[in-house]
């Protein structure tokens, strides 16, 4: 049996399970409202059974789409959504500094048996319509796993700036906000997730509140809850490419940024407690892998899961 992919063009792809379930559609038509900063986003990811995974435009932040890539405080400008965060000032709506991330095409469209791969070519426009950065990215569907219930979404970056001046990252907190280091790729789960387990590797319980871990690094992170209406859990994983945590490779180091309450969120955070700069001409890439599962895994399972996973 294999996957099955669909492509309703200039809107979205779709992949679904031999079981029949989608498990993913990947939204790249463009987004109505500016102040949410247009992009293409993956929503929903489904489990192999069925369970969703992620959540859409909730109440509490309406740009909260799926899995997106964003980035917080990109040289004064918002490429995550909404309300900016001003060093004493708070968060305050901005609109003329909301950016977007404009779907160029699709270079590369591979579907196979039991694997999807995707390139696709994106540019990021400033508010008033000046573009700023060229992006290629990666998407695949692998590992379709029916006994262990469970698949891996790989998510690549490579990001060049087009500027004739740097393009410098940030974040709440390189701006004064404690703690609030989110930008890069997030992922925005369903509210249903409020409250779950977090895991990471390492010594020590399988398991924390997810306010110890935030501002942490690691290989991986995991995410496990409990759904309503359905009896069951899932669980996913968010995994970085050895790269991306190598200090003579990665442009910057990376942090998690996590919480289960008030809301269920994690990101890659690419620029928590430091900003970087990206020179005129110059490119930097990230690597990232999402394994979505049916149950409650815990780190054992995880690690072993992972260990399976070449990159």
């Amino acid at each position: 049996m294999s996957i099955r992919v669909s492509h309703v063009h200039g809107e979205h792809l779709a992949v679904q399970a031999p079981n029949g379930t989608e498990i993913l559609r990947y939204v790249y038509r463009p987004d109505p409202n500016p102040f949410e900063s247009p992009k293409p986003y993956a929503h929903p990811v489904r489990t192999l059974s069925g369970r969703t995974v992620t959540g859409y435009r909730p109440n509490d932040h309406r740009w909260h789409k799926g899995v997106q890539m964003t980035a917080s405080h990109l040289s004064g400008q918002n490429f995550w959504g909404g309300n900016s965060y001003v060093p004493g000032r708070g968060y305050l709506a901005l609109p003329d500094r909301v950016g977007s991330m404009r779907h160029d095409g699709f270079t590369a469209l591979i579907a196979e048996s039991e694997r999807l791969s995707v390139t696709e070519e994106l540019t990021w426009v400033a508010h008033g319509g000046q573009e700023w950065a060229r992006e290629r990215r990666g998407i695949g569907v692998h590992s379709l796993d029916e006994e262990a219930g469970a698949w891996a979404l790989d998510w690549s970056i490579r990001l060049t700036n087009i500027r004739a001046e740097p393009l410098v990252f940030g974040s709440p907190t390189t701006a004064g906000r404690e703690l609030a280091g989110y930008t890069g790729l997030q992922w925005r789960g369903p509210r249903d997730f409020t409250g779950g387990r977090v895991l990471a590797p390492g010594p020590g319980p399988g398991d924390a509140d997810a306010s110890r871990l935030m501002g942490s690094r690691g290989p991986w992170l995991a995410f496990t809850a409990e759904h309503d209406e359905t009896d069951g859990h899932s669980t996913l994983v968010f995994a970085h490419a050895p790269e991306n945590l190598d200090e003579e490779s990665a442009i910057h180091e990376s942090h998690w940024f996590v919480r289960a309450e008030p809301i269920p969120t994690v990101a890659f955070s690419w620029a928590f407690f430091e900003e970087f700069a990206l020179e005129p001409g110059d490119s930097f890439d990230y690597r990232y892998r999402l394994v979505i599962a049916d149950g409650a895994w815990d780190r054992d399972r995880i690690a072993a899961h992972l260990a399976a996973l070449p990159w």
